[in-house]
């Protein structure tokens, strides 16, 4: 079994680590100037490991057939569904007022408006939160994103950029503060040792619920 990967380099890091992403590509973390000898023996010993993980059922889950835009449709917003209303009447974008509505002549946008407004949203929501929870555990970082991330809810760049997946604004509160948090203590810990898992409990202890959900729920939102 031949295995490819990618390789990021950090002059942070002090040992080796694998990351297999959502789509199934294989990552190896590494300390900078690490010869590729050392890297291509570090993998070949875990290929077993790594044959499991990048053939088990992917993270997200199953991806569910999406209904049409139309009236009644079920649109997702901070972990309630709420019916759409398609209304005669003239209108710019979409409202929320807890129901969605939208006029008919903006219904072949539809979908993009609705983004549009996720979008705005997230931002809303999100970039308080993480002044908040880098003021808590006194991290400094660069640059807030919200992006249409394929296979990742959040990241966290070696220059302190974070990236959000704007369809978090899909999930409950609760789930949207531990994807937060988790890549604020990126920024205290790159890997998900046990130091990191205890940095994010001490600002959620119920981080496990928020992980869970994801898993259950990831693909209905995706």
């Amino acid at each position: 079994m031949t295995l490819t990967y990618t390789t990021k380099f950090s002059e942070k890091r002090k040992t080796l680590g694998l990351v297999v992403e959502r789509d199934r590509s294989v990552v190896v973390l590494a300390p900078e100037g690490t010869n590729p000898e050392t890297l291509d023996a570090f993998v070949e010993k875990r290929k077993f490991w790594l044959f499991e993980k990048m053939h088990y059922s992917p993270k997200f889950g199953e991806p569910k057939m999406e209904t049409p835009f139309i009236s009644g449709k079920a649109i997702a917003y901070l972990g309630k569904n709420y019916k759409l209303d398609v209304t005669d009447e003239p209108m710019d974008g979409i409202a929320f007022k807890g129901k969605f509505l939208i006029s008919r002549q903006n219904l072949q946008d539809g979908k993009a408006i609705l983004e549009g407004w996720y979008k705005d949203k997230a931002k809303l929501k999100i970039v308080p939160l993480v002044e908040r929870y880098a003021k808590q555990l006194g991290v400094e970082y660069n640059d807030i994103l919200i992006s249409d991330l394929k296979y990742r809810w959040g990241s966290c760049t070696l220059k302190g950029n974070l990236n959000f997946n704007w369809r978090l604004i899909k999930a409950p509160q609760f789930v949207i503060n531990y994807v937060v948090i988790h890549e604020l203590a990126h920024l205290l810990e790159l890997n998900h040792s046990e130091r990191f898992w205890n940095i994010v409990k001490v600002q959620m202890p119920n981080y496990l619920e928020a992980k869970e959900w994801l898993r259950g729920n990831g693909a209905l939102i995706f």
